[in-house]
């Protein structure tokens, strides 16, 4: 461990939208904040090859470049990016206590409010080619990605409420959207069901997994599989999705944050409180409905507010004290 310990005021972990989005508020409100990155700098949209549903964009703009802008914007207000990952924390259950986190096993820093914006990550099948694929023409989201891929033929994995509704989202831009369910029914609502099945130009496969990713450069086809039959077929598409859920990148804040049964942070009301005070959650990692980069950078913005007004709070209930 670290012989001398660093004590900040607001410590931010994760660089997504929420993460950089935070930053930006909590630097222009003096809070001097420090962030660390994780393990995937930039979060989701590094692996996203466009984004066309961000506001201010009127051309698009690809994932990377605008990750490293959102950077650039942070540390022009003076946040600190660290390249680094929070190994485990300890969190105060004191109004005004300080949260103690570890970095990369070895590193102690000390702070006073700590935004948690480590974001989820997409489920994937675990194909080389799927995996190869991706920012290609596999996508883990049909609201992000879909508008590309109008008038064409694409396929859908998953059988739950989310792989329900982004079939039918596909199906109102999309010439055919097969959609492959690996059991013999869907998890899905009966109300999504029925919406599936009262679409035209879904082609539901039950039983049915990926075989095969094919393309060299973008997805050109797909070699799907009966797993009753063992029996393989080949279909041309141009996009594949994949929607058999995210995973809240949440492991290290277990037994201390709030979560529900999936692993979501709970936050309180409207606001990004968690049940720690002076830790805010924000982007993704407590949003598990609309999962959308606007959303997160509007949740990230909130976090800071909570944040200054939390220390605001605590500095004059200690000026009182005094």
């Amino acid at each position: 461990m670290s012989e001398t310990i660093e004590r900040i005021k607001c410590l931010i972990i994760g660089s997504g939208p929420a993460g950089y989005t935070a930053a930006i508020y909590a630097a222009r409100a003096d809070l001097k904040p420090i962030m660390y990155t994780g393990m995937e700098p930039g979060g989701q949209l590094t692996t996203t090859t466009e984004v066309d549903n961000f506001p201010g964009y009127p051309e698009g703009i690809d994932g990377p470049t605008m990750m490293v802008q959102l950077q650039q914007q942070a540390e022009r207000f003076g946040t600190e990016v660290r390249i680094g990952m929070v190994t485990s924390v300890n969190l105060s259950d004191e109004v005004g206590g300080i949260h103690k986190v570890t970095v990369d096993g070895k590193t102690e820093i000390e702070a006073e409010t700590v935004i948690i914006s480590t974001g989820a990550t997409a489920k994937y099948l675990g194909l080389e080619s799927e995996q190869r694929l991706r920012g290609g023409g596999v996508s883990a989201c049909a609201v992000c990605d879909g508008f590309f891929y109008k008038g064409q033929d694409v396929a859908i994995v998953g059988g739950g409420d989310t792989a329900a509704e982004e079939a039918t989202y596909l199906a109102n831009i999309c010439n055919k959207v097969t959609m492959l369910v690996r059991r013999d029914q869907m998890r899905a609502s009966k109300a999504m069901q029925h919406r599936v099945t009262a679409t035209k130009n879904i082609d539901l496969r039950y039983n049915t997994e990926v075989d095969e990713v094919l393309g060299d450069m973008v997805v050109e086809g797909l070699r799907m599989k009966n797993n009753v039959s063992g029996e393989t077929e080949e279909i041309d598409i141009t996009g594949l999705f994949i929607a058999i859920g995210h995973k809240p990148n949440t492991d290290i804040f277990k037994g201390q944050i709030d979560m529900d049964d999936t692993g979501y942070i709970i936050t309180e009301g409207k606001s990004t409180k968690t049940n720690k005070p002076g830790v805010f959650a924000s982007g993704d990692v407590q949003d598990k409905e609309y999962r959308q980069a606007v959303t997160a950078a509007g949740t990230g913005c909130m976090a800071a507010l909570d944040a200054e007004r939390y220390l605001a709070g605590v500095e004059s209930k200690t000026a009182v004290e005094a």
